[in-house]
């Protein structure tokens, strides 16, 4: 396992929301001007201060809280409602006060910002967002056992074969985790969501342990950064640049 993939909690920004009476974690990557942010919805679980940070978010967002009915789903909702709000704060901006829309894959962005791009990411305990100058998908998982059965139905075929090869347990359960958020995180890169099958795409690991993927989506080069934040596994796609042939 590559260093940068285990995050140092030194290199780590702990920021606390004073207004929420929250904390939640901010990492800059030091690429494309991006930063990680990530917080864990235990930070919730007081109902006072659920309701504070609910009444600091857009009305947009407190209707996406209130749309789920599992209080689990509520607070990883508006969890992410407060990483966009910490991420903006960053452009001197606030979530409440700026517009956000969805693309026709569902992919936010800011209309009035065309320059700044974000995802979001949310898996059981835990809200994952990025915001970066260059269109990027993130995607985080808590590491579970690997399902054989879908992997093969879902996973390219030359990943499939990768994972089989994996040691039962922890290693292939890791290895599952890993090819989900790396496919994950480039397709909403991509900001295509389902329309592209997993399949169509190959996510590679290199002799260095480096991700890369081989795609005919488009001529754009992508570029991936893997992190561990306990028990999940984080991944971050960015859109690098467009290669021409030059017999094209």
């Amino acid at each position: 396992m590559r260093k940068d993939r285990d995050i140092r909690m030194e290199l780590v920004q702990r920021q606390f929301m004073e207004e929420q009476g929250v904390s939640l974690y901010r990492l800059f990557v030091g690429v494309y001007g991006a930063s990680l942010y990530w917080m864990d919805t235990a930070e919730l679980n007081d109902a006072d201060r659920f309701a504070v940070c609910y009444r600091s978010l857009s009305a947009g967002r407190q209707r996406k809280v209130d749309s789920y009915l599992r209080m689990k789903d509520k607070k990883l909702s508006l969890a992410a409602g407060l990483l966009l709000d910490c991420g903006l704060s960053a452009y001197g901006l606030r979530e409440r006060e700026t517009e956000m829309a969805c693309g026709e894959n569902g992919k936010p962005y800011l209309p009035a910002y065309p320059r700044i791009h974000l995802n979001l990411s949310y898996s059981e305990n835990m809200a994952f967002a990025v915001f970066a100058e260059t269109e990027v998908g993130c995607d985080i998982e808590k590491v579970q056992e690997a399902d054989m059965e879908l992997a093969e139905r879902f996973l390219h075929p030359a990943e499939y074969a990768c994972l089989a090869r994996q040691e039962k347990g922890a290693p292939r359960d890791e290895a599952f985790c890993r090819l989900r958020t790396l496919k994950e995180s480039f397709v909403k890169a991509l900001g295509v969501g389902v329309m592209l099958p997993f399949p169509f795409f190959e996510v590679r690991i290199l002799s260095d342990d480096r991700a890369e993927v081989c795609q005919k989506v488009d001529r754009a080069v992508y570029s991936f950064r893997e992190y561990r934040l306990g028990r999940y596994c984080a991944s971050v796609c960015f859109r690098e640049r467009e290669c021409f042939s030059v017999n094209a």
